[in-house]
């Protein structure tokens, strides 16, 4: 359970030191869309929580199941608690061939890449990748849209970055990821 919440911790401490508070809340997804100004959270019922001028306090939980949760009291400084990745014992088996045939070789690839080299542009990974720019959009796409990379857009370039389920499931593979 440490090693869980650790982890997490350390990742989106290097996350907010790489790219700033927007990365980090890039970074929740798919528990949660940051839509500037609002963080858009998967939650039990309709509510609507405005910070007015408060911080976020955001806590990694083991016992959280799911989908995150908000502290009821609004008088109470503004909390966030969400689930830690647990890493399922399926997943713990997984092998590389397995993550091959799951993402395809080419998505694969990219993945890997993004991790060892933190934030990277568009181009950067197409051509380490060795990869057409065109490609590599549609492949950094399809692994936004799983939840194993964030992206920002950083002046004329959008930097993507490894979310923490992509590094798990590239740790269970035996990838070089940067940890």
């Amino acid at each position: 359970m440490n090693a869980a919440v650790g982890n997490d911790v350390d990742l989106r401490s290097r996350t907010v030191l790489d790219g700033g508070t927007r990365a980090l809340l890039e970074g929740l997804r798919p528990l949660a869309r940051w839509r500037a100004p609002v963080l858009e959270v998967d939650y039990p019922t309709e509510r609507d929580l405005h910070l007015e001028g408060r911080g976020l306090l955001l806590v990694p939980s083991f016992f959280c199941w799911r989908r995150p949760t908000a502290l009821a009291d609004p008088g109470l400084d503004p909390v966030l608690v969400y689930p830690v990745e647990k890493t399922p014992p399926a997943l713990a088996r997984t092998t590389q061939d397995g993550v091959e045939r799951l993402l395809g070789r080419t998505r694969t690839a990219v993945l890997a890449e993004v991790a060892v080299g933190g934030s990277r542009t568009t181009s950067d990974v197409a051509l380490a990748v060795g990869i057409a720019m065109a490609s590599a959009s549609y492949q950094l796409g399809v692994l936004r849209d799983g939840g194993l990379v964030a992206s920002r857009r950083d002046g004329k370039y959008v930097l993507h970055r490894v979310t923490p389920l992509g590094l798990r499931l590239l740790a269970v593979t035996g990838h070089p990821a940067r940890s």
